[in-house]
Parts: structure tokens; sequence; C-alpha cells
């Protein structure tokens, strides 16, 4: 029977790709790459790296026959305890594996929900993640209750399965609802603090994890974040507020970092956490320009706002940590020609920080507009509230009460409209 290592021995891992008709050799060495950076983020020492060339995955053990073979030889020569896949493997052929290794196998997908599990702090992100482990888990009871039976967890089996080592379905099932309901608590809780916020413009930062979104709210806002050059070192969604150049205050959102192959269970279950993404009035997709495969982290993120239906938001592009990159890099030089109003930061050396406000200064303005109002001196009370919701930009005492001007989003200045439609001062007047 297979066994698990206690976390505090680092297991000993293999990774296993496989080269098929939709993957280049240079997009699958690419991958390993990542994965072996997630690994070890996982904990993991790294002893072999291995990959497959075929046309389709095996139904029964995802790679061939005789490849089972060849690594079995591998795993017993150097004492491999845990074997990971970068595709996403079927509980039958996780069994199937596992039988024929007598180790643990994982896929990218176990990895990523167990560096979740680490990571985690608040309540809200300890939720999100067990749900997601469990509705990971619940397809492949069989294979895990055989390592958890064996006790002591290792990679993959930290979080709800250590807790829960004579769970069958029924209770997991029942354990996954308990967890809905939480989360649908939560979500409420956090939205009915989104309505109490100050009706302030809203930016959130996007981008693929690791880009440098942490670095660069601290860099905006002055914020104390937690910024570290690891993996998923961001789970929570940080909210700061700073000042547009004009002096309108307004919110920025720092949201969980993006993947490829990421789990479908995590984006679900992280719905909540990327609901400031969601309802933000700008986003600012921050890129790692550095990194060799910037251009297919760019798709990810796209396709990931494209998941959550907000791929077509106004948003800033900002291409990061230049200052790794020589001034007269070709990639430079090209990414300026190719994408002309993006704007080109190192966060962490200040770089190009005022362009990049002014930027968003320009963006929020054109989703923005002017408002007049006419407050009658018994009705000042409800200046505040318009002072929390843009930019007064002008304030003049008339005969018949305060003229209020100010620069608004528009879904606000919407809301607004409905809001105080009595006292709206009409347009024409203004310029008149």
């Amino acid at each position: 029977m297979p066994t698990v290592k206690h976390p505090s021995v680092p297991e000993r891992a293999l990774l296993v790709g496989l080269l098929h008709q939709h993957t280049t050799r240079e997009e699958l060495e690419d991958h390993l790459q990542e994965l072996e950076t997630l690994v070890r983020s996982a904990g993991a020492e790294v002893l072999a790296i291995s990959w497959q060339q075929r046309p389709t995955p095996d139904v029964a053990t995802f790679i061939g026959r005789g490849k089972v073979e060849e690594l079995r030889a591998l795993i017993e020569q150097k004492g491999i305890t845990l074997v990971v896949f970068d595709e996403g493997l079927t509980p039958a052929q996780v069994r199937n594996l596992e039988r024929a290794w007598n180790v643990k196998v994982l896929d990218r997908a176990g990895i990523i929900l167990h560096i979740f599990a680490e990571r985690a702090r608040t309540q809200e992100a300890k939720v999100q993640v067990e749900l997601a482990q469990l509705q990971y888990m619940l397809p492949r009871l069989s294979r895990l209750w055989t390592h958890l039976s064996k006790q002591v967890g290792g990679i993959g089996t930290r979080g709800p399965g250590e807790t829960q080592l004579e769970t069958d379905r029924r209770l997991i099932r029942r354990r996954i609802q308990h967890l809905q309901r939480k989360l649908e608590e939560i979500v409420a809780q956090r939205a009915q603090r989104r309505r109490r916020r100050e009706e302030l413009p809203r930016f959130a930062l996007v981008g693929y994890t690791n880009a440098g979104k942490s670095t660069l709210m601290r860099a905006l806002t002055a914020a104390s974040v937690l910024v570290e050059d690891r993996l998923f070192a961001t789970l929570d969604t940080t909210v700061r507020r700073f000042r547009l150049p004009g002096g309108q205050p307004a919110l920025l959102s720092d949201t969980v970092g993006f993947l490829r192959k990421l789990p479908p269970q995590l984006i679900a279950s992280f719905h909540s956490t990327l609901a400031e993404a969601i309802e933000a009035d700008v986003l600012v997709h921050v890129v790692d320009v550095s990194h060799p495969s910037f251009r297919q982290h760019m798709q990810v993120v796209t396709e990931t706002l494209r998941t959550l239906n907000i791929a077509t938001k106004p948003t800033v592009l900002v291409f990061n940590k230049i200052d790794r990159l020589p001034a007269d890099s070709p990639v430079l030089r090209e990414l300026r020609s190719e994408y002309p109003e993006a704007v080109f930061i190192s966060a962490e050396r200040g770089i190009n920080i005022r362009k990049l406000l002014a930027t968003l200064q320009r963006v929020y303005e054109g989703q923005s507009e002017e408002l007049a109002f006419v407050l009658p001196y018994t009705e000042l009370r409800l200046l505040r509230h318009l002072r929390t919701s843009g930019q007064i930009l002008q304030q003049e005492a008339l005969p018949d009460g305060l003229l209020v001007r100010l620069r608004c989003p528009l879904a606000i200045g919407q809301r607004l409209r409905g809001q105080y439609a009595s006292y709206v001062y009409p347009a024409g007047m203004l310029n008149a």
C-alpha cells in the first residue's frame, strides 16, 4: 500500500508531462518549469522530470504502458514518494498509476489546491479552499482514503482530509453543502461592506501570479501589504484608498493571481474574493514583462476574465519589471509599438508610477461624468454624500441653494440622478 511521508520531511517528487498534438515542445518545457516551481512552493524536492510524446493521453494511465514501466524503475531507483502530472488526471488514471507505482500521484490541480490550503489565512480564504478541496476530493475519495487511513498528510492531503479520516461520500457532500451556505453568508457580508463603503472610483489589479500586483499596490497606496517573490502570495483581496492626480480619492483592490490550468473549483470558490474585480470600474492588468512566457500569461488572464464575464471592462495594461530588461530591449520596443496605450513601469523601483497614475486619471474621466445639483439650504446634510460619491469640482452659493458640481463614475451618476432628481441642475445652464 502507498505510504505518505510526514509533512516535515520533504517529499521526493517526479514531474511528468505529455507532448500531445495541441502542445509544442517549447510550451511543454515552459509548463513543466512552472509545475516545478509549484511543486517546490508546496515544499517538495524535485528529483526528476520526464515527458512522453503521444497524440492523445492513454485512457487508463494517461501515459503509455511502456512509459509507466520505465518510470517505475526510476521511482524505485531515486526513492520517489510523489509523482505530479502537469495535466488533469481522472480518478481512474490516478488509481491505476498508484497501483502500478505504489506512490502518491497528483495532478497540477491537486498541487495548486495544496498551496492554497497552505497560504489561506482568513476565514473566507479557508472556507473557499476547503470547499474547492472537497469538490476535488469527492470523485477521488477512494485514492485519498487509502492515503489518509495511513495518516500523516503530506502534499495533496493537507486541509479538510486530515480532519476527516473516517468520512464517506455522504459526509463530504454534507460538508460541501455546509461550506456553500457559509460562503453565501460571507458573500452577503462582503457585499454589505461594499455598499457601506464610500462610492469612490474602483480600480482592481489583475494579472498572472507573481506579476508584481502587491508591489504595485504598495507603490500606489503606500499600504502595508504582503509582498513576496513566490506564487500565490496573495489569496485574500486587499482594498486600499489612494488619490488620483486630480485629487479624487479612489479605491484599489489587489486580487488573487491567475494561473494556467487553474482548477475550476478554485475559480468558483474564490468568486466572492474576485467580486472586487467584477465590480471595479477599471481593471489594471499587470504583466511581468521580464518573464519569457508573458504573452501566454496575458492570454490566461484574458481567458479567466472572460470566464468571470468582465473581459470587456475598461482596462489599463501595465507592463511591470522593465528594470529587469535592457533599456533598448527589442521586446520593449515591440510592445510599445503593439500597445501604444500601455504603461511600462517598475513597481519595485518606482519607475513611471506617476505616468500610471495619470493614465488611471484619464481612464477614470473617460468612464465618468460631470453632474450638478442645487441643494436647498435646508438639505445641506446631503452634501456629505455627494462629497463621498465623486470629486467636487465647484461649490457656489445661489439664491435657491448651494450649487455643487462634481465628477463621478457613470454608474454612481445614474444612481445620484435618480436619488436627487429634484435637485439636478440642468447641464445647459452650467455652460450658459
